[in-house]
């Protein structure tokens, strides 16, 4: 299965179009350092063909990092990690009552050699999600690498040095 023309460094999924809100904040920070990258609606129950030829054919299709995001029992980025050796960043995504505890539990309780890197629940955990990949990917890309340290340097950068005092 060839999913994309070019080569794409990260894929980014997820299990359904809900959890899209959540996973654009992987995206904005994918663009921001310019990190091609594509994005898939890829289901663990409802498409599990779609899962299993895509995990096959990740790294055939150039992929070097994939970030999953799942809520609820969260299986998507445990199950792509059993099936390809790219690295895995899951994404747990407040989806029930429980505010995203199931699914940060799914993701992060894997068995030995089935690694996930799990990040928070949540939007901060897609926008680390990114960060984490371009960390990955800046140990052979010199671009990924530049980009990665002005976007922190200008993150310090933003960063105060003493209170503003409101009266």
């Amino acid at each position: 299965m060839s999913i994309n023309q070019n080569t794409v460094d990260v894929a980014v999924i997820m299990g359904s179009q809900s959890d899209f809100s959540t996973m654009s904040n992987s995206i904005s920070i994918l663009k921001e350092l310019n990190i091609t990258h594509q994005t898939m609606i890829i289901s663990a129950h409802r498409t599990p063909d779609r899962l299993y030829t895509f995990a096959k054919s990740a790294e055939d299709n150039g992929f070097k990092v994939i970030i999953a995001g799942a809520g609820g029992a969260a299986h998507l980025p445990g199950l792509v990690a059993s099936l390809t050796h790219i690295p895995v960043i899951g994404v747990p995504i407040k989806s029930s009552n429980l505010n995203g505890i199931d699914s940060l539990l799914s993701i992060v309780q894997m068995p030995k050699g089935v690694p996930v890197a799990t990040m928070s629940i949540g939007l901060s955990g897609a926008y680390n999600a990114a960060i984490m990949a371009a960390s990955i990917l800046s140990l052979e890309n010199d671009n990924i690498k530049n980009n990665l340290k002005t976007w922190r340097k200008n993150l310090s950068d933003s960063v105060k040095l003493t209170p503003e005092i409101l009266l």
